[in-house]
């Protein structure tokens, strides 16, 4: 069946609530509105108000609750709005989510999900723009997905919903409705942990995710340049082993992400590469990234956020030493 982002996640949804009782939604919004995105439509009223709940505006009591509940026996799937207000619950995510299965020696899981949208290029405000991969990736603990394509979200979230483990689910906003792709009706897993080679290549490397994949898709298309491009998928833990393997048959290594380039999971492919790769190369690790600066207004953000001609022009350069 041909689905855009947001079907593709509100089958995910709909199919772990039927294959789990325990699984529960919780959220702003998430019953009666069926979401700001509408990714929760319909559940409500398939499943109930006591396992489709409208929450208080209250990022903090979402994912608190979200953690007791795991605790406890249940399932959740918690949606945060925007990332931006996500940060309101940083505290619960950071010292109590990630840590519980350390901090009890293994004898207590936490079984959860954290959606968000993420990203911009959709001219809504700063708060509503984040792309705060990095923020969650730095926690051992938490694992990171951000899914580029219809199929890999629905998998990766059903994937996510078998785990005992917190997962931070980023789900680019852009993305959401863009395109369409096949996505299967029944229940399938897309693994955690594994990149995806979308475009085999032998004399580049780029390596990318979230929203960025389809623009540096776009840029290798319209060069013609014989570039391997790999969608990350999963930020935490990063496939590491199809990054170098890439890298050491190309020579190149380019990294392309939505986040500001300071400090971001760019550094982190790079310094993977450097570690690992390094004499190997032809030239020095290439990243495009929005500068270090805070997410502009709507206006602006087309000369903030990478582009098809900042990919081009990169990919260019690196293909010149």
């Amino acid at each position: 069946m041909m689905m855009n982002m947001v079907s593709a996640l509100n089958s995910a949804l709909d199919t772990i609530m039927q294959e789990n009782k325990n699984a529960v939604i919780l959220g702003e919004d998430v019953g009666k509105d069926g979401g700001v995105f509408r990714v929760t439509d319909g559940l409500y009223s398939k499943y109930g108000e006591r396992r489709v709940i409208d929450t208080p505006l209250a990022e903090s009591g979402i994912i608190g609750t979200s953690i007791g509940m795991a605790l406890s026996g249940l399932r959740p799937i918690a949606e945060c709005q925007f990332a931006g207000f996500m940060l309101l619950g940083f505290s619960q995510l950071i010292n109590h989510a990630a840590r519980y299965r350390t901090r009890t020696r293994g004898t207590m899981k936490l079984p959860m999900i954290v959606r968000t949208p993420v990203s911009g290029g959709v001219k809504t405000l700063e708060h509503h723009s984040d792309s705060p991969e990095a923020y969650y990736a730095h926690i051992g603990g938490l694992i990171v997905v951000e899914p580029s394509t219809p199929y890999d979200a629905k998998g990766l979230m059903i994937k996510a919903a078998h785990m005992d483990d917190p997962v931070i689910f980023l789900e680019p906003t852009k993305l959401y409705r863009l395109f369409k792709q096949e996505v299967p009706e029944k229940s399938y897993e897309v693994e955690i942990g594994k990149a995806e080679i979308v475009h085999p290549g032998d004399g580049l490397s780029i390596i990318t995710w979230g929203t960025m994949v389809q623009t540096v898709k776009n840029s290798v298309e319209k060069m013609g340049v014989d570039a391997e491009i790999i969608d990350l998928r999963t930020i935490n833990p990063m496939d590491e082993e199809t990054i170098i393997k890439s890298v050491k048959k190309t020579g190149r290594a380019m990294i392309v992400h939505e986040a500001s380039l300071s400090f971001g999971a760019g550094a982190e492919v790079a310094a993977r590469i450097a570690e690992k790769a390094i004499f190997e190369l032809s030239a020095p690790v290439l990243r495009v990234a929005s500068p270090s600066l805070p997410y502009p207004y709507p206006g602006y953000e087309n000369f903030y956020i990478p582009n098809e001609k900042k990919v081009m022009e990169a990919i260019d350069k690196i293909m010149k030493e």
